[in-house]
């Protein structure tokens, strides 16, 4: 099956940086989407940023002109750069990819494990 390992989170102070990867292995054939989410207790998880496989971005209102999404499709990687984090920033950080096993098949949306990005001073 389809693995999307994170790394890049952790403890940061008000207006540092980090910078998330997270990289896709298995039945892979292509990936579409990939992109960041992130959830904090009590709310729904929500987009941060994805980029398709041709490199179109979305962002979120709240990290437009901070945060950057990059991807290395040979490696079937993802990033995500924060600079001036704050402390609304703070939350688990979930990866996400839609992956075809197949040619002709359907993407189908795998998770990361999420990875916690706390900034606080």
């Amino acid at each position: 099956q389809v693995q999307l390992v994170e790394s890049g989170g952790g403890l940061v102070q008000p207006g540092g940086s980090l910078r998330l990867s997270c990289a896709a292995s298995g039945s892979i054939f292509s990936i579409n989407v990939m992109g960041w989410y992130r959830q904090t207790p009590g709310k729904q998880r929500e987009l941060v940023a994805d980029i398709s496989r041709g490199g179109n971005k979305n962002y979120a209102d709240s990290v437009k002109g901070r945060f950057s999404i990059s991807r290395d499709n040979a490696a079937n990687t993802v990033y995500l750069q924060m600079n001036s984090l704050k402390p609304e920033d703070t939350a688990v950080y979930y990866c996400n990819a839609e992956v075809k096993k197949y040619s002709y098949s359907t993407p189908y949306k795998y998770w990361g494990q999420g990875t916690q990005v706390t900034v606080s001073s």
